[in-house]
């Protein structure tokens, strides 16, 4: 049987090497950088481990920083916890922004975005740890992701009703619709992330055309 790999290899060796590039930066732009590999430190931890076992010190110790050093940035592991969510959630919206470029139609829109999930995962495996776990211990995080997902949904749905791609559902109805289609494409993510840990095989392609199927029948 083959070892399990050490927790974040690759990302470990990339954090060491942030530590050696910010000792010749100026003091304001080390500071922003320490952050920044705080923040990537978290993201590996929290996402391999769960935030009940991301402690300070292994945060730190993957960062590459005394313990002191954490609180001259965050007032406790739970004030890091409560912005851990939203960037990674910003950072996944650029991802699938820049994925839906080009787009003809909110129904292509939305495929091109569930295609970019499953790569985003790919990219980051454990961001479904970070978000799963939220909702209990980093409600604030949770609430603000949501709220952000939500609202940008609820903006897209918008503009395909007013463009008439979309003519069966009123303004009031959009969130509604906006909740679904997030669950739904959350729970198939999870789905088929829990299957390829198991080992068994996962058809990409029949679940989004599955997915796709229902969408386009249900909105037009």
């Amino acid at each position: 049987m083959n070892e399990k790999p050490s927790m974040a290899a690759a990302p470990a060796e990339s954090l060491k090497a942030a530590v050696r590039q910010r000792k010749r930066l100026s003091k304001e732009a080390r500071s922003e950088e320490v952050r920044k590999t705080i923040f990537a430190a978290a993201v590996e931890v929290v996402g391999e481990l769960g935030y009940a076992d991301a402690s300070i010190s292994r945060i730190t110790d993957l960062a590459g920083i005394a313990q002191g050093t954490f609180y001259l940035y965050f007032e406790s592991r739970q004030a890091l916890f409560d912005e851990l969510l939203p960037t990674v959630g910003q950072e996944m919206l650029l991802y699938l922004r820049q994925a839906v470029v080009g787009a003809k139609d909110v129904f292509d829109v939305e495929e091109l975005a569930f295609r970019a999930m499953f790569a985003f995962l790919e990219k980051r495996p454990g961001f479904r740890r970070i978000l799963g776990e939220a909702e209990f211990a980093a409600p604030i995080a949770h609430e603000r992701h949501y709220k952000v997902l939500c609202e940008r949904y609820v903006a897209s749905l918008e503009r395909a009703v007013a463009s008439g791609h979309i003519r069966h559902f009123s303004h009031d109805e959009l969130e509604t619709v906006a909740n679904m289609l997030i669950a739904a494409r959350a729970q198939l993510l999870q789905d088929a992330r829990r299957k390829i840990r198991k080992g068994e095989a996962v058809n990409q392609e029949k679940i989004i055309g599955t997915y796709m199927k229902l969408v386009r029948e249900g909105l037009r």
